[in-house]
């Protein structure tokens, strides 16, 4: 049973290509595949394929990720663009009313974000979480539409991050806190 909602989180150049700035590497560019294959399953079935991809400036003083992390996704760069397969799926899809592509600019994709409203207008009361990095942006994103009262389905072969440990945790996580479905 599909969930109301496919989310792809941030599987953009910087989390995926081999010379990405926060680069999952191999397992994230392995999931391409899947994740084009989820998007057409889920618009064949008339159900929505949001696509919350992290966006900043560079060396913004005021972002907490910039003590963090590299500089990633800025927007209009090659790092910020859909990575591979998912690029050309969006811009065959993008103009389909079930498809969005949405800023965000913390882990989740709830914070500081219309999600929530945007799911809410469209009767969404369940979302199939896949993309990238599992134990950080997915993760948070999954806390959130927890605490929103979402059901969460995650698709194990659908999301990646850039350790076998921080995969596993987080899978379980998503299960048995959260009480996701993994499929």
């Amino acid at each position: 049973m599909l969930a109301d909602a496919l989310l792809i989180i941030d599987y953009t150049n910087d989390f995926v290509a081999r010379h990405g700035a926060l680069t999952c590497g191999e397992p994230a560019q392995k999931i391409a595949a899947n994740l084009v294959q989820l998007a057409n399953q889920y618009l064949e079935a008339g159900k929505w394929v949001i696509l919350p991809t992290d966006v900043h400036v560079a060396d913004d003083p005021y972002h907490p990720e910039t003590k963090l992390f590299a500089t990633h996704n800025v927007r209009d760069s090659w790092g910020r663009e859909l990575y591979g397969e998912l690029d050309q799926w969006y811009h065959h899809h993008q103009n389909d009313p079930h498809v969005m592509m949405m800023d965000k600019t913390r882990y989740s994709s709830f914070a500081g974000t219309t999600l929530d409203l945007d799911l809410r207008a469209r009767q969404v009361s369940s979302v199939a979480l896949t993309g990238v990095c599992t134990d950080i942006c997915v993760l948070h994103t999954a806390v959130d539409a927890y605490n929103l009262g979402y059901q969460i389905t995650v698709y194990e072969d659908a999301v990646a991050t850039m350790t076998e440990t921080g995969q596993e945790w987080a899978l379980n996580h998503f299960k048995t806190v959260l009480g996701a479905r993994i499929l």
